[in-house]
């Protein structure tokens, strides 16, 4: 018997095994959870990639977490599926190129507000739009993954800053 039977959770940001989001899907699945991932974009095929390498293959829902039409599509997939969400794991990052690699002061505003909206404001959106299958859950709860702000991390620029939100 596994600490994870029969829960149901959602794992974001899946996009190569040396990934945390890896590591936790793997150890879900290890511990008897029912897992499903999400990708988006150009990212789509490597978290697919990356499902059939988990212990029992995972399905994989598309998800624009800066658009709340694609989670509510998320939530009635899972809805559909299990009724109720015991967890979510908020994995996602992304920086545009000319807010990394030390251009922190030359960045274009919308470029630092892209990375802010989709590295922690999304935390919100998700979490916001699948309350009602969370609610339904057994001990629910959503885990973010933020960064180490205590120290600055060279080239990193806009992405600190947002994962720092968290």
């Amino acid at each position: 018997m596994g600490l994870l039977d029969g829960r149901r959770l959602l794992i974001t940001g899946v996009l190569t095994d040396r990934s945390i989001a890896f590591a936790v899907a793997r150890r879900a699945q290890e511990e008897g959870a029912e897992i499903v991932l999400t990708g988006f974009g150009r990212g789509m095929r490597l978290t697919q990639r990356m499902a059939g390498r988990l212990p029992q293959p995972a399905d994989v829902l598309e998800l624009d977490a800066t658009d709340e039409s694609h989670v509510a599509a998320v939530r009635a997939a899972l809805e559909e599926r299990w009724g109720a969400l015991d967890g979510v794991l908020h994995a996602i990052a992304f920086v545009p190129g000319d807010a990394l690699g030390g251009r922190f002061l030359e960045a274009p505003a919308q470029s630092a507000i892209a990375a802010f909206e989709i590295s922690a404001f999304s935390l919100k959106t998700v979490a916001a739009g699948l309350a009602p299958l969370l609610e339904r859950g057994e001990h629910a709860g959503v885990v973010g993954l933020d960064f180490d702000a205590r120290v600055a991390w060279p080239a990193y620029d806009w992405a600190g800053v947002s994962k720092a939100a968290l």
